[in-house]
């Protein structure tokens, strides 16, 4: 993927790096079967041979380039950690009674509540190996701050950036009256040899009062222009109000509670340094909601000493006002207190999709809430399509007389994966066996002499999303998605299943790597670039996943995720909330996992309550592929009284199951329609019809 290697290398800078190459290039690269005998070797001689270990997971097929093209400097390297790597595992919150570790798969008590990441290593003043925001380069920048200042909303925006990227010593922070949005204003100047990328990372304290809070939270970031030596840019980031509140369950509600809001601007968390501050006269109520996650509790929620976090405020706001920097007075009549009206599943369904859905037979209802079973390709799981072969699934096609096209399902995550090659014998596809496409056909052994003429389809491979995330470009991220759905275009794909985007609650979790951060705000933003990447393509979309928790993989469909309503709320779906909200995506897939005893898919509060009452998302929600075949506990039904849309990649017993559900009335045919009628929705928005 060209655009990831020549763009400045928006990849991230790992340690050792910048050592190697200072060092004169007298580090090699090792391959890593011989790597420990090749140590103990050098042990025994006394000889300090590997200064710097360089680590590259999952880079996609221009890899070996970037890597060459960093290495041998002819990039920069301008990268930046989304994760806190710590100096041993047991220092992570989560560690002792992270899955197996506590002998139970079954039930994962979130014990550390919200601190997770950089939250608790910053929060509890942990040391770590390489902090959150952390990355090298070959130059180094300066944020001038000769003159700070703040001001209030009455200043015209135009002449704070009027001098656009001349330099410019001064940083300002800003709150916009009624938009509820804060703006910090950063010149930054490269002061070394090298052109490069910089990162600006900014962060807030949040007061005391009720609620207990992290020591330092991630709230706006930006990324440079790549600036030649001694030149300076000039950049505005908005903070909405939105990133500062917290969530207070015996209210019920979003807060930004009475206090001291405090501003830190840095490169990185360890450098982030107080610009000023925002006080607040009167906590507020940004938005009413309701309690949704009820049920069993973690057995015990981490929490600082008593009134560490009025402690620190107090400290803060005294090292503001000692130090001259500005702090702007806000008031809670600024504000308006959203409350959300909750409708049922069968009031959240466009009305022309439904006119349609009302011309459909029960049985077309049933076909089309459940995948296409009939045309399974050697298996129902990653390869349940025929029209694309390779592809994960398609919707049915009982009513294609009707106007209703069938849509194909691709699964990701690195890109689109689909089988590399295929044959047509007869004028149909080859059907070949779930091995066969699965990893490019890497577990297949079986005969590759087929018959008929043979195609292609070439898809790129594309960094994971984790590597992306360490870009902190979300202009680089929406380009990526942009070329991936021209892709899809091009094979006939609709849906995307991808980005994931849950948090690297532990290092341990076997599909980190495909997630983005351990923070909400990086995986629900980079997110968000990745779907407005894609959906700028006609009739394609992202499937944004797993909805929600899934944070570990013993026991994936069946583990328990025991969570406070606090917790799940401002960690586990926050970047969620972020990505529909920023992006609308086509698509929401639940996980396999239960939340607080009730199964993902099968979860009203989940789907319906939060995913479209409190957010507004409009797309469709599916299954992952057979979480309805494990057991009783998550039925095709169920999803459809949750507002999960769409079975997949369906099967004959869940057909069976919507019929006896029907006939009983333990499922509502309104219910079924309205699911129905947002897949239609969708449909209907897909690349299958012409502009």
């Amino acid at each position: 993927m060209s655009g990831v290697r020549r763009d400045d290398a928006d990849i991230t800078s790992m340690q050792g790096m910048g050592n190697s190459l200072n060092g004169g290039m007298d580090s090699a690269v090792i391959d890593t079967k011989n790597l420990k005998k090749f140590m103990l070797m050098n042990i025994k001689r006394g000889i300090a041979v590997i200064k710097a270990l360089l680590v590259i997971v999952q880079p996609g097929m221009e890899g070996g380039n970037a890597f060459a093209d960093i290495i041998s400097g002819k990039i920069n390297p301008s990268g930046k950690l989304v994760d806190s790597w710590a100096y041993q595992y047991v220092d992570y919150p989560s560690a002792a009674a992270f899955s197996h570790n506590n002998g139970n798969v079954e039930k994962e008590f979130y014990e550390e509540g919200i601190y997770v990441g950089y939250r608790y290593f910053d929060t509890f003043k942990i040391p770590v190996r390489y902090g959150f925001g952390y990355g090298l380069s070959y130059t180094k920048f300066t944020i001038l701050e000769e003159k700070i200042e703040l001001v209030d909303c009455n200043n015209n925006k135009n002449d704070i950036c009027r001098n656009g990227n001349t330099i410019e010593p001064k940083r300002e922070v800003r709150w916009e009256s009624g938009r509820k949005k804060a703006a910090v204003t950063v010149s930054i100047k490269n002061i070394g040899d090298v052109a490069g990328k910089e990162v600006i990372q900014v962060y807030a304290s949040l007061p005391g009062g009720n609620l207990e809070k992290e020591a330092h939270r991630l709230v706006a970031y930006a990324k440079t222009d790549l600036l030649r030596p001694e030149e300076t840019q000039r950049i505005t980031i908005e903070i909405p109000a939105e990133r500062l509140t917290s969530y207070d369950e015996n209210k019920a509600a979003w807060v930004l509670e009475e206090g001291f809001y405090g501003i830190f601007v840095g490169n990185n968390l360890k450098s982030a340094r107080l610009l000023g501050g925002l006080e607040l006269n009167q906590t507020v109520e940004t938005e009413k909601v309701k309690n949704l996650f009820a049920g069993e509790r973690p057995q015990e929620v981490k929490e600082q000493q008593a009134d560490a976090t009025n402690e620190r405020e107090k400290s803060l706001k005294k090292d503001a006002v000692e130090n001259q920097l500005p702090i702007l007075e806000l008031s809670s009549s600024d504000f308006v207190t959203k409350e959300v009206v909750y409708k049922e599943n069968r009031e959240l369904a466009d009305e022309e999709a439904m006119q349609f859905v009302n011309t459909l037979s029960v049985e077309e209802l049933i076909d089309l809430a459940a995948g296409d079973p009939g045309k399974a390709q050697g298996g129902n799981l990653g390869a349940a399509g025929i029209s694309v072969p390779g592809s994960a699934g398609e919707t049915h096609r009982c009513a294609i007389e009707k106007g209703l096209a069938s849509i194909v399902l691709a699964d990701g995550p690195a890109g689109l994966r689909l089988m590399k090659y295929y044959n047509v014998d007869n004028e149909k596809i080859v059907s070949m066996p779930f091995e066969f496409s699965l990893e490019g056909g890497l577990f297949y052994d079986g005969p590759t002499d087929l018959p008929g003429e043979r195609y292609y389809q070439y898809c790129t491979a594309i960094p994971v999303g984790t590597m992306l995330a360490q870009t902190w470009n979300r202009k680089l991220v929406q380009k990526v998605g942009t070329m991936i759905g021209k892709e899809m275009e091009q094979f006939g794909v609709t849906l995307w299943l991808a980005p994931g985007m849950n948090i690297h609650r532990n290092p341990l979790c076997g599909r980190n790597f495909e997630y983005y951060s351990e923070d909400p705000y990086i995986a629900g933003t980079i997110a968000a670039a990745m779907t407005n990447g894609v959906q700028s393509n006609y009739g394609c979309g992202t499937t944004i996943k797993h909805f929600a928790c899934n944070n570990q993989e013993d026991n994936r469909m069946g583990s328990d995720s025991i969570v406070s309503e606090r917790t799940i709320r401002e960690l586990y779906l926050k970047g969620f909330e972020i990505a529909v909200k920023e992006s609308q995506p086509l698509s929401i897939m639940t996980s396999y996992n239960l939340i607080n005893g009730v199964h993902a898919a099968n979860n009203h509060d989940l789907c319906t309550d939060v995913a479209r009452n409190e957010w507004g998302f409009d797309g469709v929600i599916m299954t992952d592929w057979t979480t309805t075949e494990r057991d009783d506990s998550c039925t095709a039904s169920g999803c459809m009284r949750a507002g999960n849309d769409l079975v997949m990649p369906g099967c004959f017993g869940d057909h069976d199951n919507l019929r006896k559900e029907l006939e009983a009335g333990t499922l509502k045919l309104e219910d079924l329609k309205a699911c129905i009628a947002r897949l239609v929705n969708v449909i209907w928005k897909s690349n299958q019809y012409e502009k």
